[in-house]
């Protein structure tokens, strides 16, 4: 029994400084967005003891935080939408069609998944440039699909293999084509990869910060992960005000983690098994 007990110690005290050393940092943003320029110039480390809320509201209005804000839903939504669709109609593809070339595609995904977007972001953008898309929303929606597509059709790929092929036999022998097999079958069935895909797939657009500064530079259309970073020089005197910049980027993404964190770790492991 002790050594039951001392096993468990263990592993419990480095999990609890793991989860203390993610938790504080927002903590601190919190109760620095709370306070006062003179509070945080005096003792930036303290608790906060009168809670000014006005800071919150200089961020969202004063700097225009809320059409940033609006700037990524829209940009993210869209994203997320095309990203599904062609990742699962390629994952169906690549894990239940027999074509030739299938197998080259398939490990042509997987290298680009390995491609940092640095080595091709100049070509990129060019070619954006070249189709006039840049400084639109459409640019940016196209080159988040070109960056996260790869991922999101190995995931889906992975997922789909574990389908037993019968599925897609039975749908064919009472008449379904290919693609109502994948509308009506394959489409539905692979709801819960798709939601833990999409949620992934939404975290990583939403937290970019250079697709998003290289695609639409312009003031106007930055999404709010830029606007935030345009803060720290803006409010360079005024830390509680960036911090509240900060602390209303990270909420939208902490309540999606909260409430799906089983769907997030499921995206990660989909297909890793065959069921």
């Amino acid at each position: 029994m002790a050594g039951r007990w001392s096993s468990r110690w263990v592993v419990a005290v480095p999990m609890a400084g793991l989860a203390l050393a993610t938790v504080y940092p927002l903590l601190f943003t919190a109760n620095v967005a709370l306070k006062t320029r003179r509070e945080y110039v005096l003792d930036r480390f303290s608790p906060t003891t009168s809670p000014h809320w006005g800071n919150l509201a200089a961020a969202w209005n004063g700097v225009g935080l809320s059409r940033y804000f609006l700037n990524s839903v829209v940009v993210v939504a869209c994203s997320v939408a095309l990203l599904l669709l062609f990742g699962s109609m390629a994952g169906f593809a690549l894990a239940r069609l027999r074509f030739r070339g299938s197998s080259a595609l398939y490990l042509g995904c997987l290298a680009a998944l390995f491609i940092p977007f640095q080595v091709i972001m100049v070509p990129l953008t060019r070619v954006l440039a070249d189709a006039g898309l840049v400084d639109t929303y459409p640019g940016l929606v196209l080159a988040y699909v070109a960056q996260f597509l790869p991922f999101t059709v190995f995931l889906m790929t992975s997922y789909y293999a574990t389908v037993p092929a019968e599925v897609v036999d039975a749908a064919r022998v009472d008449g379904s084509t290919t693609l109502g097999a994948y509308w009506r079958i394959m489409l539905p069935m692979g709801a819960p990869a798709l939601l833990s895909v999409g949620v992934l797939d939404a975290l990583f657009c939403w937290n970019d910060v250079l697709i998003s500064l290289l695609v639409m530079p312009s003031a106007d259309h930055r999404t709010l992960m830029v606007g935030v970073t345009s803060l720290r020089g803006q409010y360079s005197g005024d830390i509680p005000v960036f911090a509240s910049g900060v602390l209303v980027a990270a909420v939208p993404v902490l309540v999606v983690y909260l409430f799906l964190q089983r769907r997030i770790a499921d995206g990660v492991t989909a297909g890793a098994t065959k069921g």
